[in-house]
Order: structure tokens, then sequence, then C-alpha cells
């Protein structure tokens, strides 16, 4: 099969959210181990990536530096931050497959995922980041023509667009990668936000764009048979945070979306995994999963993790597991 693996941020940083080199060297270490047991297993892998805490750090010295040089725009945060986990994963990469005996090359692209001029989002931005500011500190960077908004006693926050992906525009150069038999690293953090001029050129915006609905604009586009949506927990719960956690396996379609239209998933953890997952399978693709990142080979050969599929190719649900273990 051709699966698309989104690797969650967890995987890019240490296990107390260190983002230290060190810490993200052996994080993405450790996640590409498991990455090598699915291409191991036959398997054609398209790999991409959060970058919340790298864009962090590099919104840090923006600030730090905001009077010295100016600030560098989000796209070229996205940029480099793709190269930097990029190569990262290619060393570690390479490195796991040949402690299994693997004669297997790796590429990462550094993308650019089209997002429309006109979204809601630019208007008036509601997607926070970074680090909250006293007033005097984030006026600088207002000044420099960045949006911040008065969280009240914690300060100042940066407010930015979070554009719905349209197209991921390098999607030709990946196809042909895959064709020549390498494991692709793309579209890390959600593409590097651009939109298309007049002109027909492109431009880099300032915005953040969701990884996992990235991830599922490349996965239709790469022709992947599945989506796997690597996080920090084997399974999606109902009544997360409640004495009624139940985890969920093998859902059908109509199902996940009625949990989802009723609220289940929040917001800023498990509701944009399972949005990205529902919007997979019903636009065609075969199946979704949602599991922990050392479960990911696991999860294309049995019931592991909350597993979508569409009615076309839906088996038989199995139990579901009955030790909560996810949210």
């Amino acid at each position: 099969m051709r699966v698309l693996i989104a690797l969650g941020g967890n995987a890019m940083t240490g296990p107390d959210g260190s983002a230290t080199p060190q810490a993200q060297r052996d994080a993405i270490a450790r996640a590409m181990v498991h990455v090598a047991a699915v291409v191991e297993a036959g398997h054609e892998v398209v790999l991409t990536h959060g970058n919340g805490p790298q864009v962090g750090n590099l919104l840090v010295k923006n600030e730090l530096a905001a009077h010295v040089v100016p600030p560098v725009p989000l796209d070229w945060c996205g940029a480099q931050t793709q190269g930097t986990i990029g190569f990262t994963a290619l060393d570690t990469l390479e490195a796991a497959f040949a402690s299994r005996g693997l004669d297997h090359r790796a590429a990462a692209v550094v993308t650019r995922t089209l997002v429309d001029p006109d979204d809601p989002g630019f208007t008036t931005p509601t997607k926070p980041i970074g680090r909250f500011l006293p007033h005097d500190q984030a006026l600088r960077l207002i000044e420099h023509g960045e949006t911040w908004q008065d969280r009240g006693d914690k300060g100042w926050r940066r407010m930015v667009a979070s554009p719905e992906p349209l197209e991921v525009l390098d999607t030709h150069t990946v196809l042909t990668l895959l064709a020549a038999g390498y494991v692709v690293v793309a579209a890390g953090g959600g593409g590097i936000p651009v939109v298309r001029l007049p002109d027909g050129s492109v431009q880099g915006v300032e915005a953040v764009i969701d990884k996992d609905l990235t991830a599922v604009v490349l996965a239709r586009a790469t022709g992947a048979d599945v989506l796997v949506i690597a996080t920090d927990v084997e399974h999606a719960v109902l009544g997360y945070g409640t004495g009624d956690e139940r985890p969920l396996g093998r859902v059908p379609l109509e199902e996940m979306e009625r949990y989802a239209a009723n609220g289940e998933f929040a917001s800023g953890s498990m509701g944009p995994k399972v949005e990205a997952a529902l919007r997979f399978v019903r636009g065609g693709g075969r199946r979704s999963v949602i599991t922990a990142l050392d479960r990911i080979a696991d999860a294309l050969t049995g019931d592991v993790g909350t597993i979508i599929e569409s009615p076309a190719t839906a088996t038989p649900a199995a139990p579901t597991p009955t030790t909560p273990t996810g949210r």
C-alpha cells in the first residue's frame, strides 16, 4: 500500500517536551525506527510532520532580536523548520534502514501549500501562536506589522491566520521521488503557506496551516491508500476526561461523523486529527487510522488504533478495547 504518515509534535521533541537540538534529534530518531518498520513491511511511505516547537523557538528569537534585526516571517520559519527537521529525519531514517539491512533511499522536499488569499482568517486572525508577552514587548512586534491581542492577566499573544489548505504545489516532485523508490518527507508543518498572485506567481504569507489537514490534501494528491495520524495515544476516546471514557477501535464513517458533530473531540487536541481522518475517507480514501507512534506498523495489519474505513472497504467491527488509553 501507499501510506501517508502524519507525525505529531510529540515525535519531534523529548518526552518532557524539551526542544533542545539533542532532544529533537533523539526524538526524531525514535520516530524513524517506526517509520522504517512500515517500509520494511513493503509499503510506500510519504511522511509529514508537525513543527510547532521548532517554529516556537524561532519566534522567541524573533522577539529577542526585534530591536536588532527584522523578525523572520512565518513562511520563512516554516521553510527553515522543514529543512532542519527534514535533514534530521533523513539522517536518522537512513540509520534505521541500515540497522534493518534495508537498501532504501529517502528525500526531503521543501514544500509549499496553496491557500486562498480571501480566506476569512486573513481578515480576522484567530490562531494564537508563541508565548505571552507584556505589552511593551508586544508593541515592538506590532510595529513590525504583526497582530497581537490582549489576553488579560497572561499578557499579549500573537494571532495569525490558519487558512484551509487547497493544494500542495510540490506534489509532482513528491510523486517523481516515490516513483524512483524514495521514502519522501514533505509538507512539514502543514507546508509553507503561499497565495497565487494575479500574474500566476506565488508568494509566501503569514499563516499557520494545520498539518493534519494538509496531510489529507497530500494523501489524496499522491494516491495514498491509508492515512495514518500518529499521536501520543493509541485511540481516540468518547467521554474524554469523564468516568465514562470509551476508546474507539474500528468505527464506521457515519458513526464517527456523529461523534464529531456532537463535540466528542476537543478542538485543541484530538478534534483536528479526527476531522482530518474523516476528510480523507469521506473524499474516497480507503482507511484512516489514529494511533500511537509506536503502533503505526501494527495499525496497517491489525485492529490497532481508531480505524475509520470507507463503506466500500469496511470490515466488521472488532471488539472495542475496554481500557481507556487515549483522548
